[in-house]
């Protein structure tokens, strides 16, 4: 594997994962529109970012231990799926939202798995 390929595979998961996370900070963002007051906006704020918060302590570990960041991130997506599926949306919602959110989630969690993978057959050999 050329010194490209393997700046791209250990590069794009942690890029994945920061816009992935970006993306989640910029939605919660909508408690702004509710109108209320200071309080309850901080504290609407605060509980739309616990996901935030998790998802970057998880790419801290991550990045050193891709095992790690492989099954969280799969983990993750594969919790919103079954979270939206649950919340009684219609099948098209559930789909869309699935896609934009645990989608990118099962992309960096695929890739963490598979640069651990490499780094751990290279490390046998």
């Amino acid at each position: 594997m050329d010194k490209k390929t393997k700046g791209a595979l250990y590069w794009s998961p942690r890029i994945i994962s920061i816009l992935l996370i970006a993306l989640m900070a910029l939605m919660s963002l909508d408690v702004f529109e509710s109108g209320g007051s200071a309080w309850d906006i901080a504290v609407g704020l605060f509980m739309h970012n616990l996901p935030v918060f998790a998802m970057i302590i998880i790419l801290i570990f991550a990045w050193k231990y891709e095992i790690v960041g492989g099954i969280a991130f799969i983990l993750a997506g594969a919790a919103y799926v079954i979270w939206v599926a649950a919340s009684g949306q219609p099948w098209y919602r559930v789909l869309s939202w699935s896609l934009t959110i645990a989608g990118p989630a099962f992309l960096a969690g695929g890739l963490f798995l598979v640069n651990w993978y490499r780094k751990k057959k290279n490390a046998d050999q």
